[in-house]
């Protein structure tokens, strides 16, 4: 618990640039300014074993990756991928790694075998998409000469297209109630598990910097405050309720967990299979599931069931999308 505590601390409140942290941890804090300082050497010098222990685990983590599976438990071959389809063009996807609508994009193209192009954009960015499609959106995509936003629109113009492969290989919804009945279930409980630990493991591209985790807390709330409630606090309080939220009591945490396993194993039962989620093969019912589902996995202590973990790392293989497991908190 500690070491989550900390973790969050030294993210939200302090400079990370790339995958180098900074000695700041052990600090006094000045939430004021958002900041801290490292008050001994005693402190930089136990921050530097720190620091070489997270870059074993990311390595660890990268590892693992590399040599197979895009998770611990993934163990399935894949078989029934498309060809591969390289266009001359190769399209350009603008996202945020954590956005569940990103996801959506980049599991259509993963689906269909398309090489394409990842911009992974500061959470702070608001010159790139403005400069494509006039506001602050992701995903967008520009392919040649042609610019698009709305990750389903996105999708169905790329199952279209007959460039890439197969048509209308994506079933459309099969307007199942019972799914997005269990979505609304689990949506505070996972706005609190899930939005501090974005900002927390220090990995996703999009909170590199401070000003992008900044960005983002200050335009996600945490339960029970409503959006207008959420922005009608400082940006000071906005981060410390992030703080408190992770740094809870362990059993206040694990509570929530232990809810959050139960509703897998409603979910679980609700799945037809392992490779869709629905009857009549992979659907827009799987493009949306598993772009919701994926951020789970930062959640460290969740428990899977077994059809329901085969079914992530189905399509985390299939759709070529890395899952969280191996930086969990």
């Amino acid at each position: 618990m500690m070491m989550v505590s900390v973790a969050l601390l030294f993210l939200l409140s302090s400079p990370l640039t790339c995958w180098a942290f900074q000695p700041t941890t052990g600090m006094v804090w000045n939430t004021a300014r958002i900041g801290a300082v490292a008050t001994s050497t005693k402190d930089a010098v136990g921050t530097r074993s720190r620091r070489r222990s997270m870059w074993t685990s990311a390595t660890t983590a990268s590892l693992v990756l590399l040599q197979s599976s895009l998770s611990p438990t993934a163990t399935m071959a894949i078989t029934d991928k498309p060809e591969r389809v390289i266009p001359e063009t190769l399209p350009v996807i603008y996202v945020y790694d954590h956005c569940p609508f990103c996801v959506r994009v980049r599991m259509a193209l993963g689906l269909k075998n398309v090489k394409h192009a990842l911009h992974f954009m500061a959470n702070d960015d608001i010159t790139t998409p403005t400069g494509l499609v006039g506001k602050k959106i992701a995903p967008i995509m520009q392919w040649d000469s042609l610019v698009m936003a709305e990750s389903l629109d996105i999708v169905q113009h790329l199952d279209q297209d007959p460039r890439l492969g197969p048509t209308h290989s994506i079933a459309p919804f099969t307007g199942r109630q019972d799914l997005k009945i269990w979505q609304n279930e689990v949506q505070n409980l996972l706005r609190n598990l899930q939005r501090p630990r974005y900002v927390a493991t220090g990995l996703l591209p999009e909170f590199q910097q401070l000003d992008g985790r900044h960005a983002y807390i200050r335009n996600h709330a945490l339960p029970p405050y409503s959006s207008e409630e959420w922005k009608a606090l400082s940006l000071t309080e906005q981060v410390r309720k992030y703080e408190e939220c992770l740094s809870r009591p362990q059993h206040q945490i694990k509570a929530e967990i232990d809810e959050l396993n139960r509703q897998l194993v409603v979910l679980n039962n609700l799945i037809h299979s392992t490779q869709h989620c629905s009857e009549g093969g992979i659907s827009y019912d799987d493009i949306d599931l598993f772009a919701r589902l994926r951020s789970i996995t930062i959640i460290k202590g969740v428990e899977w069931p077994e059809n329901l973990r085969s079914y992530m790392n189905y399509f985390s293989e299939r759709a070529d999308i890395p899952l969280y497991d191996q930086m969990a908190l």
